[in-house]
């Protein structure tokens, strides 16, 4: 009979422990980054509706309470479109100077996409099509 040894109890109390704290981390940071992101949407001049669909598909009843600072619980699917939008509105400001010329860019029609917008391929809804306009303009700055 072969034995096993067991770790002591207090090492898997501390991993347990390290494990909250990273993961309430990660949650303040996430909040951090969608107090960000609702001061970016209105400077695009985003609808609420349309905010929503960028933030995958958020209830106008938990937009509305993210404007007030009542973020609850982050999801790691919104957790990945706040930084791709914070990783668009960077790419953006590295490319124009001026702040008002990045935040109009995202209405104005673009060649890249067929003629419409930035605002209009994200407003596709998916990861994905917020990843296109963050990666052309990764593209475009020089990427790294």
């Amino acid at each position: 009979m072969t034995q096993t040894r067991s770790r002591p109890h207090y090492e898997l109390q501390g991993a347990t422990q390290a494990f909250q704290h990273d993961h309430e981390t990660l949650n303040a940071e996430a909040q951090a980054a969608a107090r960000a992101v609702v001061n970016l949407l209105a400077k695009w001049n985003l609808t609420d509706p349309q905010s929503c669909i960028l933030l995958g598909g958020i209830s106008l009843r938990s937009f509305a309470r993210w404007k007030t600072g009542d973020f609850g619980r982050i999801q790691r699917d919104l957790q990945t479109r706040l930084s791709i939008l914070l990783g668009i509105h960077e790419s953006l400001r590295i490319i124009f100077r001026e702040a008002n010329r990045a935040y109009a860019w995202i209405a104005a029609p673009n060649a890249a996409f067929g003629g419409s917008s930035g605002r209009d391929v994200m407003l596709a809804g998916e990861i994905s099509d917020l990843a296109r306009v963050r990666d052309y303009l990764d593209a475009e700055r020089g990427g790294w």
